[in-house]
């Protein structure tokens, strides 16, 4: 339990105002985010696509061989956030890309 003393923080993950005892102690548990080959992936990566993926709502497929440049980690360590010429909010799946 928090001392009545303590300073509180607002916690993005839980939503949630913490002790920031607390919140420092449960920050060193950030997943880590691996491609396909179990790569650890980074903020401003490039990927490239291993497959044909059919992309929903744009009506494209993105080939395998397709190079993403700039990736950004999410809170799910199973997805990473994309830019791609003509699809906006791209989402990929971290099993359907590897490492340059």
């Amino acid at each position: 339990m928090a001392a009545d003393n303590d300073e509180y923080i607002y916690d993005e993950v839980t939503g949630e105002w913490r002790p920031a005892s607390e919140v420092a102690a449960s920050a060193g548990n950030e997943a880590v985010v691996r491609d396909a080959s179990g790569n650890v992936l980074a903020d401003g990566d490039s990927v490239t696509v291993i497959k044909d993926l059919k992309v929903k709502g744009a009506g494209q497929t993105l080939k395998q061989g397709t190079v993403i440049r700039s990736i950004r980690l999410t809170d799910n360590p199973e997805e990473i956030d994309c830019r791609h010429d003509g699809i906006k909010g791209l989402v990929l799946r971290t099993e359907f890309v590897r490492k340059r």
